[in-house]
């Protein structure tokens, strides 16, 4: 992850002009209308609540059951999958060694945000693509990632790699029948949804991929796969992705990049009124959150040198950091709001192996075995976020 930043903060130094094709970017007065074209529910901002969930709040019980049999009546539990760079390996061990300790649930919701975003299809579809799901995060190398650009190219363009390889994993294993499998659990009422960052109206965007896998679209596939990699695009290092969209007639573009800009860590949006919501699918107990943070809650304290790229990668590290513990404290607000069980899991402080490269097979083997075991022994998940100290909330309620 550091060498991903430390590419980042060079490029950003050197600047450079640019050579890449123009755009034909959507008007900002039309950001809230725009469209992809022929999947109307295809996304929606991650920051304001979701019209189409509103759109059958007033349904009858009947016809909310058939439309949603999977979440009709039944126990709600969710799973939200953080970024964190090659440190997704360790989700990915603990995911795996969850359906060894037998106890791993079905979940209803999954999210994902960069590399939870790439783990998040496996974990949706639950167990069967556990191999899968292995293969993904302790196979593979570097140049399965990226392709460097050389440095007159980078200089002169809109990142300094490119995302070739990235693509090619994505479309080998987030293949046609996997979608076909995801477009079936959504119309059972389960829902997979992946983060990504407009950049041009600096919001997140919350992407519904079984809606997307469920239309008659023709361009599903690539879409999908474009949602994905833009989740995983970290701006500067990889191209940044663009989307065709529709608004009052015409064809414009968006352009989107890594989801962990705008949060680290997503549920659903705050304004979502998710008592109303349980209470109108008669949800059986409390629902239950479960979220997994791809790497450290804090970084390790170090000696930083006194030099540019020191100096700028330990700013950015401490940025994202801070920016996980404000998502975590977000949805703990909520589940405290809205009646769920919160339940955190992270990677300890005692893992100790370090890379200095972007993608090291052993230090993400290393986190994936550290993942599994740590699941397959059973997991102590935590209650609240860090800093929070639970004894004393309780004692105000008594």
């Amino acid at each position: 992850m550091k060498e991903t930043l430390s590419v980042v903060v060079l490029a950003i130094c050197l600047g450079g002009c640019a050579n890449i094709p123009e755009r034909s970017p959507l008007p900002l007065e039309l950001a809230n209308v725009a469209q992809i074209p022929g999947i109307e529910y295809a996304r929606q901002w991650a920051d304001e609540s979701p019209q189409i969930v509103e759109n059958w709040m007033d349904w009858s019980p009947e016809a909310i059951k058939q439309a949603f049999p999977a979440a009709y009546g039944t126990k709600h539990d969710y799973l939200a999958l953080s970024g964190g760079g090659s440190n997704g390996a360790f989700g990915a061990g603990l995911l795996t060694g969850w359906t060894v300790a037998g106890d791993r649930p079905e979940f209803l919701i999954v999210t994902g945000v960069s590399t939870g975003a790439l783990i998040a299809p496996f974990a949706f579809l639950g167990p069967d693509y556990d191999d899968e799901l292995r293969a993904v995060y302790t196979e593979i190398d570097t140049e399965d990632i990226l392709e460097f650009r050389r440095p007159i190219a980078a200089l002169s363009g809109d990142s300094i790699a490119t995302a070739d390889p990235l693509r090619h994993l994505v479309s080998t294993y987030v293949n046609s029948d996997m979608i076909a499998r995801i477009a079936d659990e959504h119309a059972r009422g389960r829902r997979l949804m992946v983060v990504t960052t407009n950049i041009d109206a600096s919001r997140p965007v919350a992407w519904n991929i079984g809606e997307i896998a469920a239309s008659d679209s023709p361009d599903k596939v690539t879409l999908i796969h474009d949602v994905l990699i833009a989740s995983a695009s970290i701006p500067v290092a990889f191209p940044p992705v663009m989307f065709e969209v529709e608004a009052d007639g015409q064809r414009y573009d968006e352009m989107h990049v890594d989801g962990g800009v705008e949060s680290q860590v997503y549920l659903y949006p705050l304004g979502l009124d998710l008592r109303k919501l349980t209470e109108r699918l008669d949800v059986m107990s409390s629902p239950n959150v479960y979220i997994i943070r791809n790497g450290y809650l804090k970084d390790k304290p170090e000696i930083i040198e006194r030099d540019i790229l020191s100096i700028g990668i330990r700013a950015i590290d401490t940025m994202m950091s801070n920016l996980v513990t404000a998502d975590l404290y977000r949805i703990f607000i909520q589940s405290k709001r809205d009646g769920l069980e919160f339940h955190l899991t992270y990677l300890p402080d005692s893992f100790e192996m370090q890379s200095d490269e972007i993608i090291d097979r052993e230090y993400m083997n290393g986190l994936f075995e550290l993942g599994y075991e740590m699941a397959v022994k059973g997991l102590d998940w935590q209650r609240a976020p860090p800093g929070y100290d639970t004894s004393q909330s309780q004692a105000k309620q008594n």
